[in-house]
């Protein structure tokens, strides 16, 4: 029997996967809440967690501990524990936010493009103001990180009549997508797109990538969409750039510190617009995380390698 920590306050729809797939009777399951520490019984049994996180020191105190799930895509809280046991898999919940983050980046193109929100606005006055909205078709959507989120994006923006180029460390081509560069090329797509998307994982690569350099090579009449991480972008350099009309505005559904801070200028900086991080979260979300979950504990299971292993060198 293998023994199943499941870490999360929501272990209904991994319970019901793990059953559903006949794989209840090799397995003893436990629950537990997210903000709840392991008893020490169960550091001693458990073979496998599917969480969140974990704090310094519980890892190594684990002994049969061989394979953690991450419940998100980005694992940067992982691969910073200062005593991640070198043996342990670690996989991530890479491709599954599909269902969502695509919609909510086009719903940020919209909103950009599309002025609703000022007409909900007049609405409130009682006030009939024409407005011109500006057509997508033929613009230029600069996607940093064309990764499987960023895949969905381009053929949902090329029925828009978008043209989709992007940077992806394998600049191999891609459908939907006109052009692929390599990361050295960033700046050639920052300089050609309308609206720039931002879905970099967290890296000491990715670091602060956005700073006022990058920012310089934007359009004035160009938009920056952060849907990857919040340390991508030096905070200051794009209040900056968009105070100053550098570039024209941002809309970020990432941060550095989240819940974001009242005091945080991003708040009331006129052009940015904050979004209380709603990229990848939907009401099923847990069930598609599940059905990775369960085709991951089969093939641990029956000796097979394991799908979306993190590469700690690389850091996704």
């Amino acid at each position: 029997m293998t023994h199943i920590l499941l870490w999360t306050d929501t272990p209904g729809p991994y319970v019901e996967a793990i059953t559903a797939a006949g794989l209840a009777p090799r397995v003893t399951i436990e629950t537990l809440a997210r903000k709840e520490m392991p008893s020490a019984a169960q550091m001693a049994e458990t073979e496998v967690i599917l969480g969140w996180g974990a704090q310094p020191g519980l890892l190594p105190r684990m002994p049969r501990l061989r394979w953690v799930q991450a419940l998100t895509a980005g694992v940067e809280g992982w691969l910073a524990l200062p005593d991640l046991p070198e043996a342990l898999i670690l996989t991530c919940a890479r491709g599954t936010h599909g269902d969502s983050m695509p919609e909510n980046i086009l719903g940020g193109l919209f909103h950009i493009t599309k002025g609703y929100a000022a007409i909900a606005e007049a609405q409130k006055q009682g006030q009939w103001k024409r407005r011109v909205a500006t057509p997508l078709n033929g613009k230029v959507l600069g996607i940093l990180g064309l990764g499987a989120i960023g895949a969905e994006v381009a053929r949902l923006a090329s029925a828009l009549r978008m043209e989709v180029i992007g940077t992806r460390r394998n600049p191999a081509p891609m459908p939907h997508v006109t052009e692929i560069l390599p990361p050295e090329r960033t700046d050639d797509v920052l300089a050609r797109a309308d609206f720039v998307l931002l879905l970099l994982p967290a890296t000491p690569g990715t670091d602060n990538f956005m700073n006022a350099a990058r920012l310089a090579c934007m359009k004035p009449s160009a938009w920056l969409l952060n849907f990857g991480r919040g340390s991508a972008i030096v905070d200051a350099d794009l209040i900056a750039a968009v105070t100053e009309k550098r570039i024209a505005g941002a809309i970020l559904d990432v941060f550095r510190e989240e819940p974001l801070p009242a005091s945080d200028p991003f708040w009331t900086t006129p052009g940015i617009m904050v979004l209380p991080h709603i990229g990848g979260m939907h009401p099923e979300r847990d069930r598609v995380v599940a059905r990775l979950f369960t085709e991951n504990l089969r093939r641990l299971l029956e000796g097979e390698a394991l799908r979306e292993v993190v590469d700690r060198q690389i850091g996704y």
